[in-house]
């Protein structure tokens, strides 16, 4: 062994990883995960399905044909935000988060690395997912009903915006996972934040929809024409629910950092 690599190998052992490192680890870690590549994929395909089976059923011509199309991230944000919820609260359940936080002691470093790894794949996923929906939608349209085309830019807007959507509900899953690190009950809270919650408020005033999530996606990101009582710019929607994963993560690092593993 050389001087160079006794020094990274003594290096890693004191805890001494940086940012690549990390990263490094946690792609080897996900990438092993079968699973979770399955999953991902399945979900990928059924999102694009019902693209499909969405745009093959749009009969009005005056709606909004990219917003119908795109309906599928309604299955798509469930895989995709239980997949972020389990790749972090798996690592509680199998105990592997011990081996974990002792190769890195750093504990913000632990949750900023799986953060950037899992928050890129989603992010890959959910674009192809939304475009894929897209184009499939588009080509089961009915003669009768216009084709919206990517070169429009309010139409690239509302696919590119409801992909980075997907990411950020992988994001909060993720975040939900380091919060609760119990696999059912962080699933069971994104569920009921994602779809029950926004029905309740919904149910008792329109307006409250702008901050909700699922209603942001629905009615805003993935919109081209425009909707009553989402009258907020879509890309400070997409803020909104960026901020939503910045607090779930920010509270997520900070148990992390100050509960026992």
């Amino acid at each position: 062994m050389t001087a160079t690599a006794k020094t990274g190998t003594l290096a890693a052992y004191r805890g001494g990883f940086a940012f690549r490192q990390a990263a490094h680890m946690e792609w080897i870690k996900l990438r092993r995960l079968r699973s979770t590549t399955w999953v991902l994929a399945s979900g990928i395909a059924v999102t694009i399905a019902l693209g499909a089976v969405a745009g093959f059923n749009t009969r009005n011509p005056n709606g909004d044909p990219t917003s119908n199309v795109l309906s599928g991230i309604i299955f798509g944000q469930l895989v995709i935000g239980v997949l972020g919820v389990l790749v972090m609260s798996s690592e509680y359940s199998s105990g592997l988060i011990r081996s974990t936080l002792a190769a890195i002691p750093r504990r913000p470093l632990v949750l900023a690395a799986k953060t950037a790894v899992w928050g890129i794949v989603a992010l890959a996923a959910g674009e192809i997912a939304t475009f894929g929906s897209f184009l499939a939608g588009i080509a089961a349209l009915r003669a009768s009903v216009p084709h919206p085309s990517l070169a429009e830019p309010a139409v690239l807007r509302a696919v590119a915006l409801t992909g980075a959507y997907l990411a950020l509900v992988a994001l909060i899953g993720l975040g939900l996972g380091a919060i609760i690190r119990h696999s059912a009950t962080a699933v069971a809270t994104l569920v009921g934040g994602l779809f029950v919650l926004p029905l309740i408020i919904g149910a008792g005033t329109h307006k409250a929809g702008q901050f909700l999530p699922e209603l942001i996606a629905a009615n805003s990101l993935s919109a081209v024409k425009p909707i009553v009582d989402f009258t907020i710019s879509p890309w400070v929607e997409l803020g909104i629910v960026v901020a939503y994963a910045v607090v779930i993560l920010g509270a997520g690092g900070w148990l992390l950092v100050r509960r026992d593993a």
